[in-house]
């Protein structure tokens, strides 16, 4: 199965469960600091549509709506305890990041980036696990 990036208005989900396979998802401290990485990610290599930004206030919404409708046997899976941990993150002013990152290298990159702005998680999402970057 081939990965494709993903877009604001079509987030890939599990049984309601956020999901989105071949990305990176990073919570930085702030909408600012994740303006900043997105910018270094660029530098680094990255496309321009490679790199979401999403604001904590959208990524709470978008959070609060996934849970509300997810899938009871969603709740017994990983993908739902990362959804309530970005929701609170989101709460706490973290900005986000969803970088697409199909392969390795790619994933590495992002993870060395986003460490030299704080982040507080960076997830990679893969067809059966999610992986702690950093």
């Amino acid at each position: 199965m081939s990965v494709k990036r993903m877009t604001k208005g079509a987030r890939p989900h599990s049984l309601g469960a956020f999901k989105p396979v071949g990305h990176v998802v990073v919570a930085l401290p702030s909408d600012e600091l994740a303006r900043q990485a997105m910018r270094a990610l660029v530098d680094a290599g990255f496309d321009d549509d490679d790199v979401m930004f999403i604001t904590a206030e959208e990524e709470g919404a978008q959070m609060r709506h996934m849970l509300g409708h997810a899938s009871q046997l969603a709740g017994f899976g990983y993908e739902v305890t990362l959804m309530r941990r970005y929701q609170q993150l989101a709460g706490e002013g973290c900005g986000w990041l969803l970088v697409y990152a199909p392969d390795t290298p790619h994933a590495e990159r992002v993870a060395e980036v986003v460490k030299r702005f704080d982040a507080r998680l960076a997830e990679r999402y893969h067809w059966l696990v999610v992986e702690d970057l950093i």
